[in-house]
């Protein structure tokens, strides 16, 4: 009734007037002062050029179809007539979505703004608006609910999702970095589980050292993450000549001060480690502190920050890729522990213990003696072919079997892996990402008279890694398909006594790609079997 539409009280945000009108939208309409054949919405087209048509070629016309309810323009022929005509219908649609814009009141989403042009006169006003890492573009109008609560008033904690910005009382976890210059913008907030390095500089005056924030702990630790505390890691002093000296007490807070011509304790970098759980919640958060000092005449300093994430009870992996390897990032290796196959899940869990220890091959040493080079392992890195060995110096005194052993803990090192991860970012309880070592055994044919009966010595070691390009062609993924270790062995027999014979010990690594080319004549289209990264599914984004 139309007394109770007038006690209703008018909502205060209402959406405008719809800026499509359906009855004039035409998509078909192509040539110009002409009727399109079978374009039921064509203006051009008269009746006689309808009674011609066959069908029509678009017969819904609407708008958004995310609306929940727009007008919608029905075309269609009544072939019954005649002659034929067309037969028009303005209708509103309903979207039966339950996921739908009720009100399209966000104007500036409806027409397109020219950006402003930089000149002399608003460049500075520019600068301050979008020079910083993140800025708003929404109008000061859009938050609506005035009445929520302030995130400083609660003292809950926060679930995060993947690249979010770490929330403190007062903003957020500041990281800063260069934007548009080397100086450093304090605008950059940290991203959830992203892990971050920057380096900028930063300007100061000895004059002012002590009231300049950037440059003193308090500026970095003086914002708790919401409920948690950031508390003081490590303390390192750095001197002019650049040696650090570690302080004993974590729990020092320094701050800038002048003394003798130079300002002491001036923050030169910042590193925060952050401990979550596996529902996203940030349970502990530290920061480590470099400090230096400047000289009268400096009138700069370079800063860098770091932030890294390790989930509890967990300890950290580092990644050789995400998904595929990188070149020059440690093969990614690990073996098998006792026990398996029962239970399946820890079958790759000795991969946490060590970064580089599974996979090596033997160091060269400037002795070149194999003797004196045990222990000595470089790690093997993607994409690098690698050589190298030493010299074996051997005596009729030397006993066969002993000999053969060191030998092979020299060429194999003290734990050869089982099996290579086919991805920089396999995780070890992924059993199918992970590929098996093939070992292979060969014998040389040369024969040094060394011992009284022959005896078989291992003399190199030939690691084939094959690879392959794998998933979308536009960002194709590194990944290993299949890694053999072959052991070159030769025959000793008994040489003169107060004899010696020098024998050359070598390793090397060689990595092939496999990757199959287009076929000629074909349009090479991007693979669907792709690996997407193994923090993907959560927290989800």
């Amino acid at each position: 009734p139309p007394e109770t539409r007038a006690a209703t009280p008018a909502r205060t945000r209402s959406g405008p007037a719809p800026v499509t009108d359906v009855a004039k939208l035409c998509v078909c309409d192509l040539l110009v002062a002409q009727c399109d054949v079978n374009c039921c919405c064509d203006p051009d087209c008269s009746a006689a050029d309808f009674s011609l048509f066959t069908t029509c070629s678009v017969p819904i016309v609407t708008g958004d179809n995310r609306l929940c309810s727009q007008k919608a323009a029905i075309y269609s022929l009544d072939v019954e007539a005649n002659p034929p005509e067309r037969i028009f219908k303005l209708i509103d649609q309903v979207n039966p979505s339950i996921f739908c814009i009720h009100a399209t009141n966000y104007k500036q989403a409806l027409y397109f703004n020219s950006p402003e042009m930089p000149t002399s006169e608003n460049f500075d006003q520019l600068l301050k608006k979008f020079g910083s890492a993140t800025f708003s573009a929404e109008p000061d109008s859009w938050n609506m609910n005035t009445d929520a609560q302030n995130p400083a008033d609660t003292n809950e904690t926060y679930r995060y999702e993947y690249g979010v910005p770490i929330q403190t009382v007062d903003a957020f976890l500041r990281l800063p970095s260069p934007v548009v210059s080397p100086w450093c913008s304090d605008a950059n907030p940290a991203a959830f589980l992203v892990n971050q390095a920057t380096k900028c500089s930063r300007s100061v005056s000895v004059e002012k050292c002590g009231s300049i924030q950037a440059v003193s702990m308090l500026f970095y630790i003086n914002s708790s993450i919401l409920a948690v505390n950031i508390t003081v890691q490590s303390v390192v002093i750095q001197s002019l000549n650049g040696m650090r000296t570690s302080l004993n007490g974590s729990d020092v807070l320094r701050l800038p001060m002048i003394l003798d011509e130079l300002c002491i304790n001036v923050v030169l970098g910042v590193s925060y480690h952050i401990t979550y759980t596996d529902a996203g919640e940030i349970i502990e958060a530290a920061a480590s502190f470099v400090l230096g000092a400047i000289k009268k005449e400096a009138l700069s300093i370079q800063q860098s920050f770091e932030i890294s994430f390790t989930q509890v009870n967990t300890k950290p992996v580092p990644l050789s890729g995400n998904p595929g390897y990188v070149v020059g990032l440690p093969v990614r290796a690990g073996f098998r522990p006792q026990g398996y196959p029962f239970p399946v899940e820890i079958l790759f869990a000795a991969l946490n213990t060590n970064k580089y220890g599974q996979f090596t091959i033997l160091q060269s040493t400037s002795s070149q003696d194999c003797l004196a080079a045990q222990g000595a392992r470089t790690p093997i890195l993607f994409g690098y072919n690698m050589v190298s060995g030493c010299n074996l110096r051997i005596t009729a005194a030397m006993k066969c079997q002993p000999l053969a052993q060191t030998l092979l803990d020299l060429l194999k090192g003290q734990s050869f892996p089982e099996y290579v991860a086919s991805f920089g970012n396999s995780q070890a309880h992924d059993v199918l990402d992970w590929v098996p070592i093939t070992h292979l055994h060969t014998s040389e044919q040369r024969i040094y008279n060394t011992f009284q009966s022959s005896c078989q010595i291992p003399v190199s070691l030939e690691i084939a890694v094959k690879w392959t390009k794998y998933g979308s062609l536009v960002n194709p993924q590194a990944r290993i398909v299949n890694v053999t270790a072959t052991i070159t062995s030769t025959t000793l027999k008994q040489l003169p006594s107060g004899r010696e014979r020098t024998i050359p010990i070598t390793s090397s690594v060689v990595f092939t790609d496999v990757s199959s080319p287009a076929e000629p004549g074909y349009k090479a289209w991007p693979t669907i079997n792709a690996k997407l990264p193994f923090d993907f599914f959560f927290p989800f984004v």
